[in-house]
Protein backbone atom coordinates (compact mmCIF):
# COMPACT_ATOMS: atom_id res chain seq x y z
CA UNK A 1 0.00 0.00 0.00
CA UNK A 2 2.09 2.83 1.16
CA UNK A 3 6.14 2.62 1.11
CA UNK A 4 8.21 6.08 2.83
CA UNK A 5 11.94 6.19 1.95
CA UNK A 6 13.84 8.97 3.04
CA UNK A 7 10.62 11.50 3.40
CA UNK A 8 12.10 15.02 4.69
CA UNK A 9 9.86 17.76 4.66
CA UNK A 10 11.37 21.25 5.36
CA UNK A 11 9.37 24.95 6.10
CA UNK A 12 10.97 27.99 6.59
CA UNK A 13 10.16 30.04 9.95
CA UNK A 14 11.72 33.64 9.32
CA UNK A 15 15.61 33.10 8.62
CA UNK A 16 15.26 29.13 10.65
CA UNK A 17 14.10 26.11 8.60
CA UNK A 18 12.14 23.29 10.62
CA UNK A 19 12.34 19.93 9.24
CA UNK A 20 8.73 18.73 10.05
CA UNK A 21 9.77 15.04 8.70
CA UNK A 22 13.17 14.50 9.20
CA UNK A 23 14.17 11.18 7.19
CA UNK A 24 10.90 9.10 8.12
CA UNK A 25 10.76 5.17 6.58
CA UNK A 26 7.42 3.75 6.64
CA UNK A 27 5.97 0.82 5.16
CA UNK A 28 2.02 0.84 5.53
CA UNK A 29 0.40 -2.85 4.03
CA UNK A 30 -3.07 -2.92 2.94
CA UNK A 31 -5.81 -3.32 5.62
CA UNK A 32 -3.33 -1.79 8.31
CA UNK A 33 -4.46 0.31 10.99
CA UNK A 34 -2.25 2.62 12.51
CA UNK A 35 -2.61 5.18 14.89
CA UNK A 36 -0.34 8.18 15.15
CA UNK A 37 0.66 10.45 18.56
CA UNK A 38 3.40 12.62 19.49
CA UNK A 39 4.21 15.86 20.70
CA UNK A 40 2.01 19.06 19.31
CA UNK A 41 4.04 20.01 16.40
CA UNK A 42 6.05 16.71 16.15
CA UNK A 43 5.11 16.03 12.44
CA UNK A 44 1.77 13.81 12.87
CA UNK A 45 -0.31 16.25 10.88
CA UNK A 46 2.55 16.92 8.35
CA UNK A 47 2.82 13.13 7.96
CA UNK A 48 -0.93 12.80 7.32
CA UNK A 49 -1.19 15.20 4.48
CA UNK A 50 1.50 13.08 3.07
CA UNK A 51 -0.39 10.26 3.03
CA UNK A 52 -3.06 11.65 1.77
CA UNK A 53 -1.60 13.34 -1.21
CA UNK A 54 -2.71 17.16 0.05
CA UNK A 55 1.66 17.98 0.24
CA UNK A 56 5.03 16.96 -1.27
CA UNK A 57 7.90 15.77 0.50
CA UNK A 58 10.85 18.33 0.33
CA UNK A 59 13.07 14.98 -0.36
CA UNK A 60 12.26 11.61 -0.45
CA UNK A 61 9.75 8.92 -1.62
CA UNK A 62 6.07 8.03 -0.57
CA UNK A 63 4.95 5.28 -2.87
CA UNK A 64 1.26 4.22 -3.11
CA UNK A 65 0.32 1.41 -4.96
CA UNK A 66 3.61 1.23 -6.63
CA UNK A 67 3.26 5.40 -7.40
CA UNK A 68 5.74 7.65 -6.11
CA UNK A 69 3.16 10.62 -5.20
CA UNK A 70 5.54 12.97 -5.30
CA UNK A 71 6.10 12.53 -9.06
CA UNK A 72 2.66 13.09 -9.91
CA UNK A 73 1.04 16.10 -11.34
CA UNK A 74 -1.73 17.85 -8.81
CA UNK A 75 -4.26 16.74 -11.42
CA UNK A 76 -2.76 13.20 -10.87
CA UNK A 77 -2.67 13.86 -7.03
CA UNK A 78 -6.28 15.05 -7.16
CA UNK A 79 -7.67 12.23 -8.91
CA UNK A 80 -5.81 10.12 -6.57
CA UNK A 81 -7.79 11.80 -3.44
CA UNK A 82 -10.94 11.15 -5.09
CA UNK A 83 -10.87 7.85 -5.47
CA UNK A 84 -8.62 6.38 -3.00
CA UNK A 85 -8.36 8.39 0.13
CA UNK A 86 -11.13 8.96 2.36
CA UNK A 87 -10.80 11.94 5.18
CA UNK A 88 -11.87 12.33 8.59
CA UNK A 89 -11.51 15.63 10.47
CA UNK A 90 -11.92 16.70 14.35
CA UNK A 91 -13.79 19.56 12.88
CA UNK A 92 -16.46 17.71 10.76
CA UNK A 93 -16.19 19.81 7.70
CA UNK A 94 -19.71 19.61 6.69
CA UNK A 95 -21.21 22.10 4.89
CA UNK A 96 -24.15 23.80 7.10
CA UNK A 97 -26.31 24.45 4.10
CA UNK A 98 -26.54 21.05 3.61
CA UNK A 99 -28.67 18.33 4.73
CA UNK A 100 -26.31 14.45 5.70
CA UNK A 101 -27.13 13.22 2.66
CA UNK A 102 -26.35 16.08 0.61
CA UNK A 103 -23.17 16.70 2.22
CA UNK A 104 -22.38 12.86 2.13
CA UNK A 105 -23.27 12.96 -1.55
CA UNK A 106 -20.23 15.62 -2.19
CA UNK A 107 -17.45 13.14 -2.18
CA UNK A 108 -19.35 11.54 -5.44
CA UNK A 109 -19.62 14.47 -7.49
CA UNK A 110 -15.91 14.60 -8.66
CA UNK A 111 -16.38 10.78 -9.82
CA UNK A 112 -19.05 11.77 -12.32
CA UNK A 113 -21.32 9.77 -10.41
CA UNK A 114 -25.44 10.23 -11.52
CA UNK A 115 -27.44 12.37 -9.28
CA UNK A 116 -29.50 9.18 -8.48
CA UNK A 117 -27.21 6.96 -7.96
CA UNK A 118 -25.26 10.30 -5.48
CA UNK A 119 -28.48 9.80 -3.41
CA UNK A 120 -28.70 5.83 -2.73
CA UNK A 121 -25.35 5.80 -1.61
CA UNK A 122 -24.85 8.34 0.76
CA UNK A 123 -28.48 7.01 1.85
CA UNK A 124 -26.96 3.39 2.39
CA UNK A 125 -23.41 5.00 3.55
CA UNK A 126 -25.17 7.33 6.41
CA UNK A 127 -27.89 4.09 7.21
CA UNK A 128 -24.10 1.86 7.86
CA UNK A 129 -23.08 4.63 10.28
CA UNK A 130 -26.56 4.53 12.31
CA UNK A 131 -27.96 7.94 10.61
CA UNK A 132 -30.70 5.90 8.41
CA UNK A 133 -33.39 8.44 10.07
CA UNK A 134 -31.55 11.67 9.81
CA UNK A 135 -30.41 12.08 6.00
CA UNK A 136 -32.63 15.63 5.65
CA UNK A 137 -30.99 17.51 9.35
CA UNK A 138 -28.94 20.04 8.97
CA UNK A 139 -25.27 19.60 10.52
CA UNK A 140 -26.93 22.51 13.30
CA UNK A 141 -29.58 19.83 13.66
CA UNK A 142 -27.27 17.12 14.89
CA UNK A 143 -24.78 16.83 17.83
CA UNK A 144 -21.17 16.58 17.72
CA UNK A 145 -21.38 12.98 17.64
CA UNK A 146 -23.78 12.59 14.61
CA UNK A 147 -22.49 14.90 12.72
CA UNK A 148 -19.03 13.52 12.78
CA UNK A 149 -21.08 10.24 11.51
CA UNK A 150 -22.02 12.27 8.76
CA UNK A 151 -18.35 12.43 7.91
CA UNK A 152 -17.54 9.25 8.29
CA UNK A 153 -20.04 7.95 5.80
CA UNK A 154 -19.06 11.20 3.43
CA UNK A 155 -15.43 9.79 3.54
CA UNK A 156 -16.59 6.04 2.80
CA UNK A 157 -19.28 6.63 -0.11
CA UNK A 158 -16.83 6.70 -2.61
CA UNK A 159 -15.90 2.65 -1.54
CA UNK A 160 -11.72 4.37 -1.04
CA UNK A 161 -9.08 2.09 -0.21
CA UNK A 162 -7.25 4.57 3.05
CA UNK A 163 -9.30 6.12 5.23
CA UNK A 164 -7.01 8.85 6.91
CA UNK A 165 -8.35 10.89 10.40
CA UNK A 166 -6.70 13.41 11.89
CA UNK A 167 -8.30 13.83 15.42
CA UNK A 168 -11.64 12.69 14.66
CA UNK A 169 -12.78 12.14 18.34
CA UNK A 170 -10.56 15.58 19.81
CA UNK A 171 -14.01 17.59 19.52
CA UNK A 172 -16.23 15.10 21.36
CA UNK A 173 -16.79 14.11 25.16
CA UNK A 174 -15.57 10.55 26.66
CA UNK A 175 -18.79 8.67 25.68
CA UNK A 176 -19.33 10.17 22.42
CA UNK A 177 -15.01 9.30 21.64
CA UNK A 178 -15.89 5.30 22.58
CA UNK A 179 -19.04 5.74 20.17
CA UNK A 180 -17.25 6.62 16.90
CA UNK A 181 -14.24 4.94 17.89
CA UNK A 182 -16.39 1.57 17.45
CA UNK A 183 -17.88 3.30 14.11
CA UNK A 184 -14.43 3.54 12.87
CA UNK A 185 -13.14 0.30 13.75
CA UNK A 186 -16.31 -1.55 12.32
CA UNK A 187 -15.88 0.01 9.00
CA UNK A 188 -12.09 -0.76 9.07
CA UNK A 189 -13.15 -4.55 9.19
CA UNK A 190 -16.20 -4.72 8.01
CA UNK A 191 -14.96 -2.84 4.42
CA UNK A 192 -11.06 -4.38 4.73
CA UNK A 193 -9.57 -0.29 4.55
CA UNK A 194 -6.95 0.78 5.40
CA UNK A 195 -7.12 3.00 8.38
CA UNK A 196 -4.14 5.73 9.55
CA UNK A 197 -5.43 7.78 13.01
CA UNK A 198 -3.79 10.86 14.62
CA UNK A 199 -4.53 11.48 18.18
CA UNK A 200 -3.33 13.09 21.14
CA UNK A 201 -5.30 10.31 23.06
CA UNK A 202 -3.20 7.86 24.88
CA UNK A 203 -6.35 5.39 25.43
CA UNK A 204 -6.79 5.47 21.98
CA UNK A 205 -3.39 5.17 21.07
CA UNK A 206 -2.83 2.09 23.87
CA UNK A 207 -5.49 0.04 21.79
CA UNK A 208 -3.63 0.05 18.33
CA UNK A 209 -1.99 -2.82 16.56
CA UNK A 210 0.53 -0.69 15.55
CA UNK A 211 1.45 2.54 17.02
CA UNK A 212 3.56 5.36 15.51
CA UNK A 213 5.08 7.92 17.59
CA UNK A 214 6.42 10.74 15.94
CA UNK A 215 8.75 13.58 17.29
CA UNK A 216 11.16 15.94 16.09
CA UNK A 217 10.46 14.48 13.09
CA UNK A 218 11.62 11.40 13.77
CA UNK A 219 9.71 8.19 13.62
CA UNK A 220 9.26 4.96 16.01
CA UNK A 221 7.25 2.31 15.52
CA UNK A 222 5.69 -0.42 17.64
CA UNK A 223 3.71 -3.73 16.53
CA UNK A 224 1.33 -5.36 18.66
CA UNK A 225 1.05 -2.24 20.77
CA UNK A 226 -2.41 -3.55 22.49
CA UNK A 227 -3.07 -5.29 25.25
Amino acid sequence: MYELRNVTKLYSRGKDVVRALDGIDLTIADGDRLVIQGPTGGGKSTLLQMLGALDRPSAGEIVFDGTDLAKLSEARLTKVRSENIGFVFQSFNLIPTLNAQENVETALVPLGIKAKDRRERAAEALKSVGLGERLGHLPSEMSGGQQQRVAIARALVKQPKVLLADEPTGNLDEGMRDEIMDVLDRMWKELGLTFIMVTHDSAIAKKAPRLATIRKGKITVKENAAK
